[in-house]
């Protein structure tokens, strides 16, 4: 079985980070696994965690005002879940639900943010890699919108 260390300086999302920093955030860091249908978190909450998925796929979504809620878009294997912890109000933004059994490394907020605080060329790099997480996810909802409302006519 292998350490969160070496998990992580095996995920893409830490290709920036020299080795004796993955080290120091693998501190941070420990297992956990989550059946489906379990809560991860839910939108208001206070933001404490950063998630490394290692297999299986999370739903986030929010709810709708008529009741119930509306997925906006799923996580998977080797993504990251989680950047409310980032940036004040450190509030999650949705809810955040397993969809099938989903093994992940879970980050201590407190220590990433004060590890980030302490190093702030870490905390760039965070940054950074948290900012091209949230491109592609604004891309993908982009494209989604245009499947749901049709292209149109642009102006």
């Amino acid at each position: 079985m292998q350490t969160i260390e070496e998990l992580l300086r095996a995920h893409p999302f830490f290709d920036d980070f020299d080795p004796a920093t993955v080290a120091l955030l693998a501190g941070c860091a420990t297992s956990v696994r989550f059946a489906p249908g379990e809560v991860i978190f839910r939108e208001a909450e206070p933001a404490d965690a950063f998630y490394v998925l290692q297999s299986g796929r999370v739903a986030l979504q929010v709810h709708h005002p008529a009741g119930g809620a509306l997925v906006t878009s799923t996580v998977e294997h080797d993504e990251v879940l989680g950047w409310s912890w980032l940036v004040p109000p450190y509030r999650w933004t949705a809810d955040a639900v397993a969809v099938a059994e989903t093994n992940a490394v879970r980050f201590a907020a407190g220590c990433l943010r004060g590890t980030c605080a302490d190093d702030p060329a870490v905390g760039y790099v965070f940054l950074r890699k948290i900012a091209q997480v949230l491109a592609h996810r604004l891309a993908s909802a982009n494209r989604r919108l245009l499947d749901l409302y049709g292209g149109g006519d642009r102006p």
